[in-house]
Order: C-alpha cells, then sequence, then structure tokens
C-alpha cells in the first residue's frame, strides 16, 4: 500500500520552511505522496458545509508544488483536490504540464466539482452543470496534453489550431483522480478517471464507497486505455498497521493521512509542525512497508 500525507499547502504547512520540511521528512520516512487541499476563497462568515474557518491560511495548490519540486527528489505531489469547474482548462493545462515538467513527472492531479456556492460566486463561475463541465474539461486538458495537432469540441470547451508547449512528462498527462463520493462521482471516475480519492472515511464508509463504485462499473463502460481505477482514502484517526492493513484488505491501493489528530477528535488540521512530522517517522518506523 502507498502512504500519502494531506495538507502540504495549508495550517502549520502554509509556509515555505515548514512546507519542505514537512515534504522532506515524510519524502525521508518513505511516503509516496504530499497532497494539497483547495479553496480559492472560502465564505465568511463560516456556514456549513464550509469546512475551514475563512482565515484558515491556505496556498495555492500548484504554486507550492512548484515551490517543494526544487526541495524534494521522488515524492509524488498530488492535487486533493483542484475545483476544476472554477477554471480555465487550457490556463490550467499549462499550469499542470508545467508542474509535472518541473517535478520530473511527479504529478497527480485529483479534482472536484466543488460544492460551496458562495465560492463559485465570487469567482464568478457558474455553479450548475458542474459534473458535465468538469468532464468536459477532463477532456480538453487531456486533448491539449496529449495530440500532435490538438483540437477539441465540448459543450464547455473548444479549441483548434492551437499548441502549447512543452507537453507534460507523463505520457498523455499526469494521472486523473476524481473525489466525490455520490454516485455521479462514482459514475465520472469509472469512465473519465485514473484513480478515485475518497475523503475522511473509516472503514465501513470506505466499504460503502467501493460498493458504489463497483456498481457504477457494472453500469458504465470504463476505457481499456484507462486500467485499473487505483484507490485512494484519506482514513479518520491514527493509523497503525492492523488499521491500515483493513483498508488494504478491502482493495485500497493508497492511504492519504490527515494530520494527527489531538485526542478523540477523528481528524484535525491543526496540529504543529512538529506533530506531523513525528507522526510521518511513526509511520514510516511502524507501517510503510509492512502492508
Amino acid at each position: 500500500m502507498k502512504l500519502g500525507l494531506f495538507g502540504i499547502n495549508m495550517g502549520p504547512c502554509s509556509t515555505p520552511d515548514a512546507s519542505a520540511r514537512v515534504a522532506q521528512a515524510a519524502e525521508a520516512a518513505g511516503f509516496e505522496s504530499v497532497w494539497a487541499g483547495e479553496h480559492i476563497v472560502l465564505p465568511d462568515p463560516q456556514e456549513p458545509p464550509s469546512p475551514l474557518p475563512p482565515t484558515y491560511p491556505m496556498l495555492d495548490p500548484n504554486i507550492a508544488f512548484a515551490f517543494l519540486a526544487g526541495q524534494t527528489q521522488t515524492i509524488r505531489m498530488g492535487t486533493g483536490i483542484i475545483i476544476l469547474p472554477q477554471r480555465n482548462p487550457l490556463v490550467l493545462a499549462k499550469e499542470m504540464a508545467s508542474l509535472d515538467v518541473l517535478s520530473g513527472g511527479r504529478l497527480i492531479f485529483g479534482v472536484g466539482i466543488g460544492y460551496l456556492k458562495p465560492e463559485f460566486d465570487a469567482l464568478g463561475a457558474p455553479f450548475s452543470h458542474k459534473g458535465p463541465r468538469t468532464l468536459d474539461y477532463v477532456d480538453a486538458m487531456r486533448a491539449i496534453w496529449s495530440q500532435d495537432d490538438p483540437s477539441y469540441q465540448g459543450q464547455f470547451a473548444s479549441f483548434s489550431g492551437v499548441k502549447a508547449f512543452p507537453k507534460p512528462v507523463q505520457q498523455s498527462g499526469p494521472p486523473v483522480v476524481f473525489g466525490g463520493m455520490t454516485p455521479q462521482a462514482f459514475q465520472r471516475s469509472v469512465t473519465h478517471g485514473d484513480g478515485w480519492y475518497g475523503f475522511a472515511l473509516d472503514v465501513d464508509g470506505t466499504k460503502k464507497c467501493l460498493d458504489g463504485l463497483q456498481a457504477a462499473g457494472e453500469h458504465n463502460e470504463r476505457p481499456s486505455s484507462l486500467g485499473k481505477l487505483e484507490i485512494s482514502v484519506t482514513p479518520v484517526g491514527r493509523i497503525d498497521l492492523d488499521k491500515a492493513k483493513r483498508y488494504a484488505d478491502l482493495g485500497v491501493d493508497r492511504l492519504i493521512l490527515l494530520f494527527p489528530p489531538k485526542g478523540d477528535a477523528l481528524f484535525t488540521l491543526s496540529a504543529t509542525e512538529t506533530e506531523i512530522t513525528d507522526y510521518v517517522k511513526e509511520i514510516g518506523d511502524t507501517v510503510i512497508g509492512r502492508v
């Protein structure tokens, strides 16, 4: 099983020195990847379903990863997730291709459709048709990444007679991982995703989502070019070897750990840098390579 660390761009890791030290500690401990979340703006005042207070610091994932690409050697970098319908697909395709080049092909492109209407309203982005728009943008981005003479005609994106270099290091572009835990998200993952990412799930919740993905696979054709759907999960609570094995037994390919929880909390995003690096080292010593 692969191990990742979530939150490399936020909270205690939102300064350059702290993010670099934590990423380097994760790389030294044997972690496969570090992951960055995204909200361009947060509603003020905070109201459900907003996940964070409006003053919570969060670096742009791509800029954070461009910095970390020069501070690390082997660890992969995953966006968990970029809210794709808020972005211009060709501008984002250029950013992601550039990041894949700068990192030597270490990028994982995690995307989602978003759920905070105040954020969409502030950006002037339409809140309707987020799912179809996301799929359209993914197809457009893959076209500009992979085609010799790229062109694309879709409902929400279209272009022709243009090229964008350099191409990503990874053939056909970085792997696309879809977030979300709805039947529609499972369907998008099956038909368009290299992987699926479920956030803050216990073992039972993971089982339910995997059942949903299986059902989506039975009713939707998966392109052979995508290969096996890679399963990533951010678990709740601290992870030890036995708990990691329970996720692995379900078929989870990657656990993306949150900052270590305090007390009885299911998870927290307020741990200190020292607590995070200590947790990373603990996981490296007790879990990585054993499951």
